[in-house]
């Protein structure tokens, strides 16, 4: 009887800063058991060696900001039989995607000396606008166990059993004291996906958003009790401007703001 073939797995760079790949790196533990379970078979944050698909698997980090891009992302889609997207840039467009409020091509005219030389895209965008996807892990970066358990769900052929509540959820279980009830502190918990554990709250700070929104978020509410606490407009606008700020929810109530602030 032949031998049972592994898994491939395969993990793809796009427009990011490698954090999330760093987060399965960062699996120290787990990764000889990993590595029993299924073959790496492309990795470059790890290693030079690549196998060719057509693989199991694929993680994909990062979002889509040249016409490279669009044409590398239908490739990997074409070769994968399951596409997982991980983090922020890869989910909603990352940081970079700030450019999507402004003309990118004054941004490229200031920042480089030959701009012709630029080949890039008007906007940042998500995997998912592009192609379809089969799961979207979020975070910046995104948690570790969260990853091994979306990883070995595919493996066995079951939807990932990852939590749609808000970091109010985490701070509850964690004991931690609201910061917003105890402090006045703005905080971006009630409308943020669960998966950092609430790490900013547990050390009296608010949260940044850095898991995107959560499901039906009522960020209309949440402002309107950052005025109560004396929030302007313009840092109303500027806390959904951050690593998910195309994230639909977090990019209709920013911009409601920055009409207000005209």
């Amino acid at each position: 009887m032949g031998k049972r073939r592994k898994p491939k797995l395969a993990v793809w760079k796009f427009a990011s800063c490698d954090g999330c790949q760093l987060s399965l790196l960062n699996c120290v533990d787990e990764l000889p058991a990993l590595a029993e379970r299924v073959e790496i078979a492309h990795f470059l944050e790890a290693s030079s060696a690549v196998m060719k698909g057509p693989y199991d698997l694929s993680l994909v980090e990062g979002s889509i900001t040249t016409p490279r891009d669009l044409e590398r992302i239908l490739q990997v889609r074409r070769v994968s039989k399951f596409l997982v997207t991980i983090g922020a840039c890869a989910t909603a467009g990352g940081i970079q995607a700030l450019r999507n409020f402004k003309d990118v091509k004054e941004f490229v005219s200031i920042v480089y000396a030959r701009p012709d030389y630029i080949e890039t895209l008007e906007t940042s965008t998500p995997i998912a606008d592009h192609v379809p996807v089969d799961f979207e892990l979020h975070g910046c970066p995104i948690d570790k166990r969260q990853l091994l358990e979306v990883i070995g769900a595919f493996l066995i052929g079951r939807r990932p059993n990852v939590p749609s509540h808000s970091v109010c959820i985490e701070c509850k279980l964690k004991g931690t004291v609201c910061v917003m009830v105890a402090h006045g502190t703005p905080c971006l918990g009630p409308v943020t996906h669960a998966g950092c554990g609430a790490i900013c709250p547990s050390y009296h700070r608010g949260c940044y958003g850095c898991f995107g929104p959560k499901e039906t978020p009522n960020t209309a509410s949440l402002s309107r009790e950052w005025s109560r606490l004396g929030a302007s407009e313009q840092e109303i606008l500027n806390v959904f401007r951050g690593v998910n700020a195309n994230a639909e929810a977090f990019r209709k109530e920013s911009d409601l703001h920055a009409r207000r602030n005209d």
